[in-house]
């Protein structure tokens, strides 16, 4: 089977954009990395150390007169890669309806939260404000509305004594450079399947009565 060819926004670091590129290094994972593309020039991420043969580009979103018109050029750049599936990778900007639309069912991005719970940005300080014992990070399909497309996989960590926004945002990174590269290789596996706002996954489930619990009883 032909490998998926996936095309990753980016807007700063890119740790998760180097995390999927790593796992797509491997020569049994069902997707390649074509195309990374940042709306920041300036962005850590596209002198990456990973993104060597890689083919990236720069659409700054401030030399467009819209969001639509924003989109459509990264749609553009997109096609012209003959990408299949797009991956959002710390990319901070809201993308217009249409394109969301276009590429629904074939567009991911990871949220450092438990989603539905902390929306947005920020999540660690909102988490941490909140007193809440466990939080974590998701893998979900994107819709329009921010951060509401059906849940993938999730990770959760537990909050700490001590902890502070820093800590608690590296214990949670640690999972979304796990859980991201499972669910593209899902994705480009065919394995998932949305039902209504339920993603079901072939093969994989749950372990029953599993819990995590913080703190420990």
């Amino acid at each position: 089977m032909a490998r998926k060819r996936v095309g990753i926004l980016i807007s700063g670091r890119g740790s998760n954009m180097a995390a999927l590129i790593h796992a797509a290094g491997a020569k049994d994972y069902p997707a390649e990395i074509a195309l990374v593309i940042s709306n920041e020039p300036s962005a850590a991420g596209l002198a990456h150390e990973s993104l060597q043969g890689i083919a990236t580009a720069v659409i700054d979103h401030r030399k467009f007169a819209d969001r639509d018109a924003f989109g459509k050029a990264i749609d553009e750049a997109l096609q012209a890669a003959k990408v299949e599936i797009v991956c959002l990778a710390g990319f901070m900007r809201l993308l217009p309806t249409p394109f969301v639309q276009k590429w629904s069912g074939r567009m991911l991005n990871v949220h450092p939260a438990l989603l539905p719970a902390f929306k947005g940005l920020d999540t660690h300080a909102h988490a941490l404000a909140a007193g809440v014992k466990i939080h974590g990070c998701t893998v979900h399909f994107v819709e329009p509305e921010l951060d509401s497309g059906p849940i993938i996989v999730q990770a959760a960590v537990p909050v700490l004594t001590g902890d502070d926004e820093e800590t608690l945002a590296a214990r949670v990174l640690a999972e979304e450079h796990r859980i991201y590269p499972a669910a593209l290789r899902w994705l480009a596996e065919g394995r998932l399947k949305i039902e209504g706002n339920r993603v079901v996954i072939d093969g994989v489930s749950a372990a029953e009565g599993a819990a995590l619990l913080s703190p420990p009883l």
